[in-house]
């Protein structure tokens, strides 16, 4: 299954044998997403993204899917990963969640939140912690990101941490949905997950991003 090129801070697509550069943003590593979300597509994806975590909250509740995934892998190996899942609750309808977990500089998770920087802001991390996750065994706290000067669509809600040395993002659609983060989540790296994977729905679309 063909992944598609582009530039991982914005949707200026690359020819997956050109030059990889933005007009807005210059040479970038270039982050691959599928046409068509499918199974055989994230199966390529977590290929290109060997050695790299991709991460999805686990269990994965019923009736939810895998709704987008991408990887950012350049020259020098993969640097990000974005997965999507999507599903429905009660007071909010459907639900969004991305998952990002980046190299700094990279500028993915910042794209996905709608901002235009590399990182979460100058304002970030002041106070107590929003919420915390679970990666693996390790308690990850995450702080809110502002996302009041963005010029998208500001129904979503966005916080952010660090694991590992890299910057580890959620976005969720709508802002409601944050509090589906009171109960502690897990995030786990499917990347080893073989047979696992054949259970797990992926269909989208997700959001635009």
């Amino acid at each position: 299954m063909t992944l598609q090129a582009g530039c991982p801070r914005c949707r200026e697509r690359f020819a997956a044998d050109g030059p990889r550069e933005c007009p807005a943003h210059g040479e970038q590593p270039p982050l691959w997403r599928p046409e068509v979300t499918s199974y055989d597509a994230f199966t390529a994806h977590l290929e290109r993204a060997a050695g790299f975590p991709t991460y999805l909250p686990w269990p994965m509740g019923s009736g939810w899917r895998v709704s987008d995934f991408g990887v950012v892998a350049g020259d020098d190996g993969p640097a990000a990963t974005v997965t999507c899942v999507s599903g429905t609750t009660g007071p909010d309808g459907r639900v969004d969640v991305l998952v990002v977990v980046e190299e700094p500089g990279i500028g993915l998770g910042g794209r996905c939140a709608g901002l235009e920087g590399t990182d979460p802001g100058p304002d970030f991390g002041h106070g107590p912690p929003t919420v915390r996750v679970r990666v693996g065994s390790q308690g990850v706290a995450l702080w809110p990101v502002s996302t009041a000067g963005a010029d998208v669509d500001l129904d979503r809600s966005v916080v952010a941490g660090e694991v590992t040395g890299r910057w580890l993002w959620l976005v969720l659609h709508p802002a409601s949905a944050v509090l589906l983060l009171a109960d502690e989540w897990w995030l786990r790296d499917v990347a080893d997950d073989g047979p696992h994977l054949v259970e797990m729905p992926c269909e989208g679309p997700g959001p635009v991003w």
